[in-house]
């Protein structure tokens, strides 16, 4: 092959690459010990990504996130945490700190490094999951600790999920049961918990 055309067909698949719509997939978050955890490790899995923060009042939605993941993982749920210390500034800690302290609710799903989750400094996932021109049925800006989006098993977000919402939640259940089976009828969407008030 020559080498114009080889740098013709590079050329090509470049663009088609930059033109691809992304899924959760192609993002490289840290873990929370700081190494690259390539979300394309979850490749077919259904993901629950949810924003977290140590001294939020919604913190024991952790072990409902520990419950959804035990119950679920054999069916192919990953729940995925991200620290973030945008609202109220709930999550100051290190990350070593944040590990140590999830561990009072025996947390084994993937715990990643503090990343910004709105603001100017707004991480790449961060920015895909609120983006309105690739996802806008679940599009803007995320308002507090523990906004949770789930992620089908091709990468493409099937609902969101507003703090308000507990992981042991109906409506988050079926979402995330919904998700698992592949149910082409569901349809990406924000979901908020009705509260009587």
């Amino acid at each position: 092959m020559s080498s114009r055309l080889r740098s013709s067909l590079l050329l090509f698949a470049l663009g088609a690459s930059l033109h691809a719509a992304p899924s959760a997939f192609d993002f490289v978050p840290l873990a929370i010990d700081g190494k690259p955890a390539p979300l394309a490790a979850y490749r077919g899995k259904v993901l629950l990504i949810v924003n977290v923060a140590s001294h939020s009042i919604l913190a024991p939605q952790y072990e409902g996130l520990e419950w959804l993941y035990q119950s679920y993982q054999k069916e192919g749920l990953e729940v995925l945490a991200f620290p973030a210390n945008n609202f109220g500034q709930e999550e100051p800690g290190t990350n070593e700190e944040i590990r140590q302290f999830v561990q009072k609710f025996k947390v084994t799903f993937p715990m990643f490094a503090k990343l910004s989750a709105a603001g100017d400094d707004l991480a790449p996932l961060y920015s895909f999951l609120t983006n309105k021109d690739t996802n806008p049925a679940t599009a803007g800006v995320v308002r507090w600790n523990f906004t949770k989006f789930i992620i089908g098993r091709d990468g493409k977000i099937l609902a969101r999920l507003e703090p308000d919402v507990d992981p042991k939640a109906p409506e988050l259940v079926s979402a995330v049961e919904k998700a698992l089976r592949g149910d082409a009828t569901a349809k990406p969407a924000t979901v908020q918990a009705s509260v009587t008030k």
